[in-house]
C-alpha cells in the first residue's frame, strides 16, 4: 500500500472540526480522484498528506513510512512526494526551461535538455522554453510547475485542481498526455478535482468526501453507476433526483437517473414537452412527467407529446 490515513483527527479551530477519523488507503500506481464540492476538504488533506500542516491526532503512513507533518520536518514537505497546489512557487527570474529542469542533475547535461523538452511537450509548453514565468498566464504557470514536479519522477504526485486554470482544448491535450505519462513512469497520482466527467476516463479510483467525511471509495464505474447518495450523483453534472414516494410512483429501483438514462419510448410514462434546446452531440429537454419536471437527452429537438421510460 503506498499511502495509508488512519484514524485521522483535524480541525481548522476548536469550532471548526473537518476530519474525525478519516481512514483512506491508497494502491500505489494509481490515478487517484479526490472529489466534492467546495469545503470539503480536499485541499486541505493533500497538505496534510504532504505535509504542510499538523494533525491532531492518527498517522499517515507513505511507503511504509509514518509521516511527521511540520512538528517533525525541519523542511516543510515529503520525499518522494511532489505536491503542486494553486501557488506555484516558479523561480521569477529563471526561463520556463530552467524552472522545469530545477531538480534535474547537470552530470548529463545533453539528457537533461532532452528530459526538458520532453517535459514541455507533455504540458504542452515547448514553444515556451525561453520565457519568464511572469509573461505566462495562470494556467501556463500551472503547467509549467506539474513538468517540473514529474522531472524528478516522484513515486507520488499531487495535484490540486490541476485543470482549473485551463481553456477546454488545451484542458484535453494537457489530461490524456500527463495521465499517459505518469502511467508510463509508474507514477502515483492523486488529483483533487471537482470536474469528474472530465478525467474520469483515465481514473483507476475515486474518493468523495462531504464536509470531511469519507462517503463513497469506489471504481469510477461502481461510483457512476450506484452513487451512495443525491450528493454524489450531482458531482458527475446534470441529474434527475427521485425520492422515495416519487420512485414508487415512477416504479423505479435507482434514486438518481442521469438525462442519457430517460428515454422515449412506446409505452411508459405520458411526458410533455417544456424545452428542447440543441446541446452539441445532443438535445436537451425538459419534460413534465408525474407532475415532475425531469431532465433527458435525445437526438432529435422533441416538440410534441410521447412516453418515457427509465433505463
Amino acid at each position: 500500500m503506498l499511502l495509508e490515513i488512519n484514524n485521522l483527527y483535524f480541525s481548522h479551530s476548536k469550532d471548526k472540526k473537518l476530519f474525525q477519523n478519516l481512514n483512506i488507503k491508497f494502491e500505489e500506481g494509481k490515478i487517484i480522484a479526490l472529489a466534492g464540492e467546495s469545503g470539503c476538504g480536499k485541499s486541505t488533506l493533500l497538505n496534510l498528506i504532504y505535509g504542510l500542516l499538523d494533525w491532531e491526532s492518527g498517522e499517515i503512513i507513505f511507503d511504509g513510512i509514518r509521516l511527521l507533518g511540520p512538528k517533525g520536518n525541519l523542511v516543510p514537505g515529503e520525499a518522494e512526494m511532489k505536491f503542486v497546489a494553486q501557488n506555484f512557487d516558479l523561480m521569477p527570474y529563471s526561463t520556463v526551461a530552467e524552472n522545469v529542469g530545477k531538480f534535474i542533475s547537470n552530470i548529463n547535461l545533453a539528457k537533461k535538455k532532452e528530459t526538458v523538452t520532453e517535459l514541455l511537450e507533455v504540458v504542452g509548453l515547448e514553444e515556451f522554453a525561453d520565457v519568464l514565468p511572469k509573461n505566462l498566464s495562470g494556467g501556463q504557470q500551472q503547467r509549467v510547475a506539474i513538468a517540473r514536479a514529474l522531472s524528478v519522477l516522484p513515486k507520488l504526485l499531487i495535484l490540486d485542481e490541476p485543470f482549473s486554470n485551463l481553456d477546454f482544448s488545451r484542458k484535453i491535450e494537457l489530461r490524456e498526455k500527463l495521465f499517459q505519462y505518469v502511467k508510463q513512469h509508474h507514477i502515483s497520482l492523486l488529483i483533487s478535482t471537482h470536474e469528474l466527467q472530465d478525467i474520469m476516463p483515465w481514473l483507476d479510483q475515486i474518493i468523495i468526501l462531504q464536509n470531511g467525511k469519507l462517503i463513497q471509495n469506489d471504481s469510477p464505474e461502481e461510483t457512476y453507476k450506484n452513487p451512495y447518495n443525491q450528493y454524489v450523483a450531482k458531482l458527475f453534472g446534470e441529474v434527475n433526483i427521485f425520492n422515495e414516494s416519487e420512485a414508487a410512483d415512477f416504479q423505479i429501483s435507482k434514486f438518481a437517473y442521469y438525462p442519457h438514462e430517460i428515454k422515449i419510448s412506446e409505452n411508459g410514462f405520458d411526458a410533455a414537452i417544456l424545452e428542447s434546446r440543441f446541446a452539441g452531440n445532443h438535445y436537451w429537454n425538459k419534460v413534465r412527467v408525474n407532475n415532475k419536471n425531469i431532465v433527458m437527452y435525445s437526438d432529435q429537438k422533441l416538440e410534441n407529446s410521447f412516453k418515457i421510460s427509465f433505463q
